[in-house]
């Protein structure tokens, strides 16, 4: 089995708690903890944060961790939503995008610094020529209707 792992600074369990509560299907699986931090110097600020932490979003496994500020999320990782319509899109891209200057072409970044694609289902439908990629290259949040229109 194949499963993302998600290094938080220091809220993953915040994390997983608003990924779980947005998506259908999904679910905390369980949290094992760092232990107090009297026992090793290694866990100096960590005692009680997440060390492992098991969720599912819309039946796919991740695990997390808190680990500090060695790394951060960039966005050459990403996950994509695909969205059954227009409803559907608003709504993910309401909850998940807290970083407008990260926006564009249905990219957008949580307040976790995680980047996401809320794409269309169909999108592949959707771009039928040039016009309709040059309108979705142009767009932030995708807007159906446009790229319909676009690609007439």
């Amino acid at each position: 089995m194949v499963r993302p792992c998600l290094w938080f600074h220091d809220n993953a369990e915040e994390a997983m708690h608003f990924y779980v509560d947005l998506f259908p299907d999904s679910r905390i699986d369980g949290i094992d903890r760092y232990p107090d931090e009297s026992l090793d110097e290694h866990f100096a600020g960590m005692a009680g944060k997440v060390i492992n932490g098991r969720f599912t979003l819309n039946g796919m496994d991740f695990v997390c961790l808190d680990g500090g500020p060695a790394f951060t999320f960039n966005e050459s990782i990403s996950f994509t939503v695909a969205c059954a319509d227009q409803t559907e899109i608003d709504h993910y891209w309401a909850a998940l995008s807290a970083v407008p200057d990260a926006e564009q072409c249905g990219w957008c970044k949580d307040k976790y610094g995680l980047s996401w694609q809320i794409l269309p289902a169909q999108l592949h439908e959707l771009l039928t020529g040039p016009a309709a990629v040059q309108a979705l290259l142009a767009m932030r949040k995708i807007s159906i209707a446009d790229l319909q229109a676009a690609g007439r």
